[in-house]
């Protein structure tokens, strides 16, 4: 249903160097934009939803939606920890230690980018062990 999300920062070269490794991690590709338009989207593998970042063109501060969060689907557990920990790497911030939730069928890892938008990392069908479970 979602097509693509655009997170609005206030350090482009920052942000650029965030997500650009959370883009390399997930297999995104950029899909249009460069650093000197200040404007990045990439796609998500097979042309899965996307996530771009900019200044706001009201060209007001960007700020931290209240509530609103944006999550990336990863392949499995291990994914989701290594997706954290370039999240933390990168600038980002704990705003959820990765494991399991929801009796095992969930399995996240919460953190904010620089700006302290909220982001997670997440894989579902978790069996109660952490181990994916084969469909």
């Amino acid at each position: 249903m979602i097509a693509y999300a655009t997170i609005g920062v206030t350090d482009f070269p920052r942000a650029a160097r965030f997500y650009r490794a959370l883009a390399a991690e997930l297999g995104a590709k950029l899909l249009m934009g460069s650093d000197e338009a200040q404007f990045l989207a990439w796609v998500g593998p097979d042309g899965a939803p996307g996530i771009g970042i900019m200044h706001p063109e009201n060209g007001q501060p960007a700020s931290v939606g209240n509530g609103m969060m944006i999550a990336l689907a990863a392949q499995d557990p291990a994914q989701v920890h290594r997706i954290y920990q370039i999240a933390l790497d990168h600038g980002g911030a704990c705003a959820g230690m990765p494991g399991p939730r929801n009796d095992g069928t969930f399995y996240a890892g919460y953190f904010r980018d620089p700006d302290g938008n909220k982001l997670n990392a997440f894989c579902m069908n978790i069996a109660h062990d952490s181990a994916p479970v084969v469909a």
